[in-house]
């Protein structure tokens, strides 16, 4: 059904069924999540319009003056806070602005419960201290310094959200909340839940009940939302020539791929095999690893080798790597029997040489030519 055809009950109770699917069954990283969200949001933004066009509430009124089945409806703009917290972002400057709705829905929903006087004393303190410091807010006084103190606030503020949550669990048990008659937007009476005639004291005591918990839970979430926004600040401000590199790369990317998937074709020209520019220098040094093939077939072929690896360095680096590891022996040939001129000014080296000589001297005289071979000896 279009929107402008669906009453406000209609498009609330659509809002509330969505809400509550998303709280439960949705995985937050699908895109169906995303969308759901976002169709909930706009139905909780059509309630608000519709709310505005009826003059549902007014300023000018108190609590009492506000019909028990319209008691709900001051709900919407804390649901359209959380589902708006919900919304992912693809920056940082998109979530400062998600939270920044997130923030103006929040304080629309505490404001107006002000105004009807539903804030208890203490979180009217706490309403006013956001008004004064909005960007600072904390539920856990900044003159609490200390660790442990600081702990124990958080640990009374779980245990008051978890009291209230009873409360609302206990209330909507009762068998007075059997039923609820609430009136559709003509005027009318309809029974929406359970059956028979519900007390309607019962019912208004749970929707009270759940402002107040509503109330305490948007105080926590401006909390939370004031972290993200301190972590978001120290975020770097996006540079645009760092969105040119990046663009630029994804464009890099973007032509990869397309060669690689060219490369899997075996009918296109010989030329788009090979790869471009000069393999060697003028010199014949090469300059890049390259493969001798006998024909564009045995290249064709080459493709679907198992284990086909292209080289990985030149051949000047492999000899360079070989001879740093040791695995070449440098001189030989003629350069082999040419000895260094010597050093006359070096005694020490003479010396040395000399020593050598009579030693070779003394075991030759020893060891007469022919005194090992003892095989032929009879």
């Amino acid at each position: 059904m279009p929107d402008d055809q669906r009453s406000l009950k209609q498009t609330f109770s659509d809002a509330e069924r969505l809400r509550e699917s998303i709280t439960t069954s949705y995985d937050t990283t699908s895109s169906s999540y995303t969308d759901s969200v976002s169709q909930a949001i706009k139905d909780y933004q059509s309630c608000l319009d519709q709310i505005s066009r009826l003059s549902l509430f007014s300023p000018n009124e108190s609590v009492e003056d506000i019909s028990t089945s319209n008691l709900p409806y001051l709900l919407v703009n804390f649901h359209l806070a959380e589902l708006i917290q919900r919304l992912p972002s693809s920056s940082p400057q998109g979530r400062k602005q998600t939270l920044t709705s997130a923030r103006e829905a929040y304080e629309r929903y505490l404001h107006q419960l002000d105004s009807y006087s539903l804030l208890k004393p203490v979180y009217k303190k706490l309403l006013e201290e956001y008004t004064d410091s909005p960007t600072t807010f904390s539920t856990i006084s900044s003159n609490t310094a200390d660790a442990a103190a600081r702990r124990n606030a958080k640990i009374t503020n779980f245990k008051v959200e978890k009291e209230l949550r009873a409360k609302l669990e206990y209330l909507r048990s009762r068998p007075e909340y059997a039923a609820s008659e609430l009136d559709d937007d003509d005027g009318n009476t309809e029974h929406v839940s359970g059956s028979g005639a519900g007390d309607e004291e019962a019912v208004r005591s749970v929707h009270l009940a759940h402002i107040e918990y509503c109330a305490h839970m948007s105080f926590q979430a401006l909390e939370s939302l004031n972290l993200e926004c301190q972590m978001l600040a120290q975020a770097p401000d996006p540079d645009p020539s760092q969105q040119r590199n990046q663009q630029l790369d994804q464009d890099v990317r973007e032509r990869r791929r397309q060669e690689r998937e060219q490369s899997d074709r075996l009918d296109q020209p010989l030329r788009t095999l090979q790869s471009t520019g000069p393999i060697l220098s003028p010199d014949g040094r090469p300059l890049k690893p390259f493969t001798l093939l006998n024909n564009r077939q045995e290249l064709a072929r080459g493709v679907f080798r198992p284990g086909h690896n292209l080289p990985t360095m030149t051949i000047d680096e492999y000899l360079e790597e070989e001879r740093r590891r040791g695995g070449i022996i440098e001189g030989g040939g003629e350069a082999s029997g040419q000895r260094p001129e010597p050093d006359e000014d070096n005694y020490d080296k003479a010396d040395a040489e000399t020593y050598k000589a009579r030693a070779w001297d003394e075991f030759t005289e020893a060891n007469p030519k022919g005194s090992g071979n003892t095989l032929n000896r009879g």
